[in-house]
């Protein structure tokens, strides 16, 4: 038990300072290019903090363990939004530019529809589904990149206080950290994935509760640690963007290679009034959490902190609410 806890904890030093990097290169690149901080969290950064979800759920398929694939990108999603999200609503709240925020909640919840259809439909993550949400996933970074390319000035620039007076990093300096900065937030999100597994199963724990929460947790501590470094950079929309860039790709590419390399059906290990707990309570709770961030943000155009703090509640409430079925 000892080396699983030593390696757990090498792998939350490398996605602290990985995550450091991560936002440091990807700002840089935005402010050089003028691209709006959300459109770039939403498609280049979140491509970087989903790799360990890909990794994970494209092994689990291939493994034979559908059910941690399945289970570990509806709980990253409801991580992302529920407490990830949260976290961010809850310490800053603020405007938004419901023009840039526009394009990616349209594209997740079409790809939820698309998702939601096939798994309630016919219970079953074939290759053509797969091959289905990987083909969003493309049109949609095609559509978000030709957007901050037309739109450059489409949201106000935040504050950033650390790097007033500094001189501005080169584009191949701001490319080496973003890049660097990945692959330690890939190592270390696998460290712990690995080893928090490990930890849960000589605890006991079954294994549809480990992918719906310490998996789904692992792989979101990317967007966790990039979600805090942004914040305190002051690169909020950064943050937001992140967040629903990456529910995107849960969805889309995650879901989609999966599926993809490896079918697999809607695991029904454990049931709520003698129904599929994940048709009746994770799925729709996904929906939900995604709703209730965005949708009153397109209407008032501001995010309130009463949202973050109400989605910390609710994923407080579905952590125990698993560990108790």
């Amino acid at each position: 038990m000892l080396i699983p806890v030593l390696l757990f904890a090498v792998g939350l030093v490398l996605l602290i300072k990985g995550g450091d990097w991560f936002v440091d290169g990807a700002t840089g690149i935005a402010e050089q290019f003028h691209v709006p901080e959300l459109l770039i969290g939403a498609t280049v950064v979140s491509i970087g903090t989903t790799l360990p979800e890909v990794m994970v759920s494209a092994t689990s398929a291939l493994s034979g363990h559908g059910e941690i694939s399945y289970g570990n990108a509806i709980g990253s999603i409801i991580c992302n939004t529920a407490l990830i999200a949260a976290i961010t609503l809850s310490v800053r709240p603020g405007p938004v530019n419901t023009k840039t925020l526009k394009t990616p909640v349209i594209f997740f919840f079409l790809s939820a529809a698309v998702y939601c259809v096939n798994a309630y439909l016919t219970g079953y993550f074939g290759r053509w589904i797969g091959l289905t949400l990987l083909a969003i996933f493309v049109v949609y970074m095609i559509v978000t990149v030709r957007q901050g390319i037309q739109n450059p000035d489409s949201v106000e620039p935040e504050e950033d206080d650390d790097d007033s007076g500094k001189k501005p990093r080169t584009l191949p300096a701001n490319l080496f950290l973003l890049v660097l900065g990945a692959v330690l937030i890939a190592v270390g999100a696998d460290l712990l994935v690995d080893n928090g597994t490990l930890i849960a199963e000589a605890l006991g724990v079954p294994e549809s509760v480990i992918a719906l929460t310490f998996v789904a947790l692992g792989t979101s501590l990317p967007e966790l640690v990039t979600a805090i470094t942004s914040l305190v950079k002051g690169h909020g929309s950064l943050s937001l963007g992140n967040v629903i860039g990456a529910n995107i790709f849960n969805l889309v590419l995650v879901s989609g290679a999966a599926a993809t390399l490896a079918p697999f059906s809607v695991p029904q290990s454990s049931t709520i009034w003698g129904l599929n707990s994940s048709l009746v309570l994770e799925i729709p709770l996904m929906l939900f959490v995604m709703a209730f961030m965005t949708l009153p943000a397109l209407i008032t155009k501001k995010l309130q902190r009463y949202q973050g703090i109400t989605l910390l509640v609710i994923y407080a409430a579905f952590c125990v609410l698993q560990f108790t079925m």
